[in-house]
Formats: structure tokens, sequence, C-alpha cells
């Protein structure tokens, strides 16, 4: 049995692909969650976690909707073997770390979380690094066109 498709990518570039499309599409369910809580739902929540909520300004939100649906996008992009899946996982990126950069430097997620809530966080990061490295790489060795 052939360890490539017959586009010449190996087969575990399918198989990666369809399983970051889902992560992805958990988070832009995530995402939706987020924005769609009702009131009684954000009262529920401790303080705490309910300021964050209440707070978090626009442009973090629109960091945070920018990287799951330009990330999903992107990995669509890969299993259809486009090209275009670079730059919309680059844009995916770009909008984490913004997302990232408002929930570490600026809010005070460390303390309501503790330092177990960055374990997703880093996870996230690390995924949405190997995929912007993937396309490239994928380019490069002409499994994408």
């Amino acid at each position: 049995m052939s360890q490539h498709t017959s586009s010449g990518a190996p087969r575990w570039f399918f198989v990666v692909g369809v399983i970051a499309f889902l992560w992805n599409l958990l988070g832009v369910a995530a995402y939706v969650m987020q924005v769609t809580m009702s009131p009684e739902s954000l009262a529920a929540l401790p303080e705490a976690e309910r300021l964050l909520y209440e707070n978090t300004p626009a442009w973090a939100v629109a960091g945070f909707a920018t990287a799951v649906n330009f990330g999903a996008l992107g990995c669509l992009f890969l299993l259809l073997r486009k090209t275009l899946a670079v730059p919309l996982l680059v844009i995916s990126l770009t909008g984490l770390l913004v997302q990232m950069f408002h929930a570490f430097f600026i809010s005070n997620s460390i303390e309501v979380f503790g330092p177990g809530g960055m374990i997703m966080p880093a996870m996230v990061l690390v995924v949405a690094i190997y995929l912007v490295w993937l396309a490239v790489s994928a380019k490069n060795r002409g499994w994408i066109s």
C-alpha cells in the first residue's frame, strides 16, 4: 500500500488536516458559545471570570474570532490542497497572538485562572505555529498548490 496520495502528499497529511480542521471547529464553537452567552449564564460565573468576559475589549474578541475562523478556513484549504492555506493560517496565528496579548499582558486572566489556566492557551499556540509550519512545508514540497 502506498504511503502517498495521488497528489504526492503522504497519507498522514490528510489525517493531520482532518484533525486540525476539527480542532479549529472546536475553537469556532468555543467562540460562538462565548459571544452568545446569555446574561443568566454570565451571571452564574464566578465574579472574577464574569468580569473578565464583561471587560474584554472588542479588539481582543476580534482576535479570537480571527484566530478560530481563519484557522478553520486555513485547515479546510489544507485539505483541499490549496496554497491559500498559508496566508489564512498566518492570519489565524496573528489573531491568536492579539487575543493572547490581551489575556496575558492586559487582563488579569492568570490571576483568575491560575498557572493551570495557561496550559490550554499554550497548547493552542503550539498547534497554531505547527499549522503554519505544516502549510509552508507542504507548499514547499508541492503537496499543496
